[in-house]
């Protein structure tokens, strides 16, 4: 009996069966397909395109990571020898694969494995293989399949593709137009050649002309002259010595007074007064090429200075620049002749006019000892001179001191930094005995006067030993 067909049914295959036969298998060989199971799950699917080997480990430069203590760093478990695959697995390992001669443990096949050159056992592989390698939790799941087709470069449409090549010339001249008007307006606006042309002749011409025809200034309003008021004239030259006389003690009259002589306190104040002014002078070095010589740069000897001030000698009648008449020998409160030898002078009344007697006082006189200039750091090529020029103000500020303590004595050592131009750039006392403070303060301020050469090699400290001695 013969089976009737079914109703509804075909026996030709579908469309779609059609479409896929109708496909040619890929030419080639196959290619691993790989997954990894992680705690029951798939963790990571990856086809390998490219036949090449498979690394496992715990390095990051594997294909596959595995932190497992028994597996190395980096571990071939596919590896490609010439156009076929082989498995690698060490001791340890554990899993089951299909190959054509049946389906083995890896237990099994360590008998008919040979063992590489690290030691692992190695079995070749064909495309039917497929099979799982446990690597402490994880499971590699591998088997081979045909490569995925080639994915063609996505590409434009060729309607987009057809105007990209060629060169719209349209709106590239309507383009190179627009901006040539542009830059042509921009060039009138920066340029003068639309200016109207200006003479300079006729516009200098036309200027001074106008100046001529400026109006003349209003004159000036001279004031009336008005007489001198006798109330406004000059002070009277005489009024200075009225007030020099008015201000003077009763005592100090002129040489023809009738008044009573000074007493010997008057006289022995006005000496010292006379002595302060001289030891100022003496003392002043910062200004005037004179003072400067003999206080600052040393050109004239302090000997010179030193017999000067020791000579009962003064400044006398002969021809001196001071040119102060009245006679000659030392100007002494009291003493007799004009000029400044009349301050103090006892009058009539004590004796003949200009030859009266006045007591002299005298305090104690001090002497000021440089020792020699030691200096370190650096050559000052003329360290000695200047030290040696500073005496004088060291004396005169001992003398100033003595008039405070008439027992004042001691000696200073001072340490001068001299800076790269020569000048003074700090000093630094360390006294010793009975000296003031104005005294070390005077000595002080004399040493930061000093200007020495500059000095080799940028700066240069000198130490000074100054003595004071009172005679």
């Amino acid at each position: 009996m013969t089976q009737q067909q079914q109703p509804g049914t075909s026996q030709r295959p579908g469309q779609m069966t059609a479409v896929m036969r109708a496909v040619a298998a890929n030419a080639g060989p196959k290619v691993l397909r790989i997954g990894v199971v992680q705690g029951g799950r798939v963790a990571e699917e990856r086809i390998i395109k490219q036949r090449t080997h498979v690394t496992v480990g715990a390095s990051e430069k594997n294909m596959f990571v595995v932190a497992t203590q028994n597996l190395p760093p980096t571990f071939r478990l596919f590896e490609l020898v010439g156009n076929d695959y082989h498995l690698n697995f060490l001791d340890g390992m554990t899993g089951r694969i299909a190959l054509p001669t049946g389906i083995s443990d890896l237990n099994m096949l360590k008998g008919q494995a040979k063992k590489s050159a690290q030691g692992a056992y190695q079995v070749r592989l064909t495309e039917d293989s497929r099979g799982k390698v446990v690597i402490g939790d994880t499971t590699f799941l591998f088997q081979f399949v045909a490569p995925p087709p080639v994915q063609p470069k996505p590409q434009l449409p060729v309607a987009v593709l057809r105007g990209a090549s060629a060169i719209d010339w349209n709106t590239t001249i309507i383009a190179a137009l627009s901006f040539l008007c542009h830059f042509m307006a921009l060039g009138a606006i920066y340029s003068d050649w639309l200016d109207p042309i200006v003479d300079d002749e006729v516009s200098v011409a036309g200027l001074i002309d106008s100046l001529k025809n400026l109006p003349p200034p209003p004159p000036v309003e001279e004031k009336p002259d008005e007489k001198p008021d006798d109330t406004a004239k000059a002070p009277d030259k005489a009024e200075p010595a009225k007030q020099a006389a008015a201000q003077a003690p009763q005592g100090a009259a002129g040489p023809k007074g009738d008044k009573a002589p000074m007493s010997s306190k008057e006289t022995a104040a006005l000496s010292n007064e006379l002595d302060k002014i001289d030891m100022a002078v003496l003392a002043f070095a910062g200004t005037g090429p004179a003072t400067a010589g003999v206080l600052r740069s040393g050109e004239v000897p302090t000997g010179s200075l030193d017999q000067a001030a020791a000579s009962a000698a003064a400044v006398g009648a002969g021809g001196g620049d001071l040119n102060i008449k009245g006679g000659g020998g030392a100007i002494r409160p009291g003493a007799a002749g004009g000029g400044l030898a009349g301050i103090g002078s006892t009058g009539k009344g004590a004796g003949t006019e200009g030859s009266g007697s006045g007591a002299k006082v005298e305090g104690p006189k001090g002497n000021a000892s440089v020792g020699g200039a030691a200096v370190s750091g650096g050559n000052v090529s003329n360290a000695a001179r200047v030290v040696a020029g500073m005496r004088a103000g060291f004396r005169n500020c001992y003398q100033r001191g003595l008039a405070e303590n008439p027992d004042a004595s001691g000696s200073i050592r001072l340490t001068i930094r001299v800076g790269a131009g020569g000048e003074v750039a700090g000093v630094t006392p360390s006294p010793s005995g009975s000296l003031p403070a104005s005294v070390i303060s005077c000595v002080v301020a004399r040493a930061q006067a000093a200007q020495f050469d500059p000095p080799e090699g940028g700066s240069a400290v000198i130490a000074v030993p100054v003595t004071f001695v009172k005679q």
